[in-house]
């Protein structure tokens, strides 16, 4: 894993470091920030009862996530990472065991999907990677703000009218809020953990 650390925490918010990342970890490798689904399966399940939806993965990275929501019984996930690296060896991974899974190399902030074309998307710590650059956490860059209000729009342009966005992080809300309130949309906050916490962010459309 260290030879695999960027050098800066900003590097983190770069295609260039994600390439080389994957290009370098073996296909069975796998990384997940913050919770696994198992530690989130029962939220994950009553926000989203119907197995039959269509769920759009934020920047999936080798997260397990989407397979254990596939082996859930979530059968329509549609992955998405700009590290084009990374989604073949994915749908490498996956095609076999997992077939219905869709893998697509994409930006965040530029879907190529059709309005109204998803009824949950989830984001677990992709919005965070865009903010690691060196800046004051309370006056963040104007490149950070506008990378994540391109991020909100997008999504909130392919969910469908009663649509959710779930966005699992540790940002606390005085700095995550700004980003996720929207016109005609509800915003609901939970705190996770007990020592550690996380907040699980949920857009309603």
């Amino acid at each position: 894993m260290a030879g695999v650390l960027p050098k800066k925490n900003e590097e983190y918010g770069t295609k260039e470091y994600w390439d080389q990342r994957y290009s370098q970890e073996s296909e069975d490798s796998s990384f997940d920030w913050f919770k696994s689904y198992n530690d989130i399966a029962e939220i994950m399940r009553e926000l989203i009862p119907d197995k039959s939806s269509r769920i759009l993965m934020l920047g999936c990275g080798n997260s397990t996530l989407s397979q254990d929501m596939y082996d859930d019984g979530y059968k329509k996930i549609v992955n998405t990472d700009y590290s084009g690296i990374l989604i073949e060896k994915m749908r490498h991974k996956h095609e076999q065991s997992r077939p219905e899974m869709e893998w697509h190399e994409m930006d965040i902030r530029d879907l190529k999907f059709d309005d109204d074309s998803f009824d949950i998307a989830i984001d677990k710590g992709t919005m965070d990677a865009m903010m690691t650059a060196k800046a004051d956490v309370w006056d963040p860059p104007e490149e950070v703000v506008q990378n994540c209000n391109r991020e909100v729009d997008e999504v909130l342009r392919v969910l469908r009218k009663g649509g959710i966005f779930i966005y699992l992080t540790f940002g606390q809300p005085h700095f995550r809020r700004r980003y996720l309130e929207r016109p005609g949309t509800t915003l609901e906050i939970r705190k996770l953990g007990e020592a550690f916490h996380y907040y699980l962010y949920i857009v309603r459309t």
